[in-house]
């Protein structure tokens, strides 16, 4: 609970932690004033991220099928002189309104999983947008790089969805 009086006072949350072989854990969450029809199409809306999301360089639904989807990304990471372009391929599972889970199929990591989650709860009409992954890439980059690239970073992709999603809320 008292996650969620940290997320309704408009806080982010990060949390970063080290697993064995350079494994990065992530989580991170927000809330947003919005329903959670609103936050999925934010989420889902995969052809378009590139243009709502930082460091989003390029998005591509490339397949979708008996409930799986194939998503091709660019993105920008690191800082500054050790900013680099990553490619990857995820396979992507939707459980809608709730779960959006994903799995890198091929690409520039050796671990990249993960999945955004939506909560409601019965007291707020909005919706608590949580994110946890696992990140490993396949190019050197020291874990204490990816952690700080990662805190950089995920609070910008967190609140450019709550943005997109707000923004959708007040035109309906």
């Amino acid at each position: 609970m008292q996650e969620h009086n940290r997320l309704l006072s408009g806080e982010i949350l990060i949390d970063l932690s080290y697993h064995d072989n350079d494994v990065i854990g992530v989580t991170g969450g927000i809330y947003i004033e919005a329903p959670p029809g609103e936050v999925w199409k934010t989420l889902t809306d995969y052809d378009n991220l590139s243009k709502t999301l930082p460091k989003v360089v390029a998005s591509r639904l490339i397949e979708k099928k008996n409930g799986e989807i194939i998503l091709e990304q660019t993105g920008k990471t690191g800082i500054l002189i050790f900013e680099k372009t990553v490619n990857f391929r995820l396979k992507i599972y939707e459980e809608y309104l709730h779960r959006v889970s994903f799995e890198q199929i091929s690409g520039d990591f050796h671990i990249y999983h993960g999945e955004w989650l939506l909560e409601t709860h019965h007291e707020h009409e909005g919706t608590f947008l949580h994110y946890n992954a696992k990140i490993k890439p396949l190019f050197f980059a020291p874990p204490l790089l990816i952690s700080f690239v990662q805190r950089q970073d995920l609070p910008g992709i967190l609140s450019a969805h709550k943005k997109r999603a707000e923004k959708g809320a007040l035109c309906h």
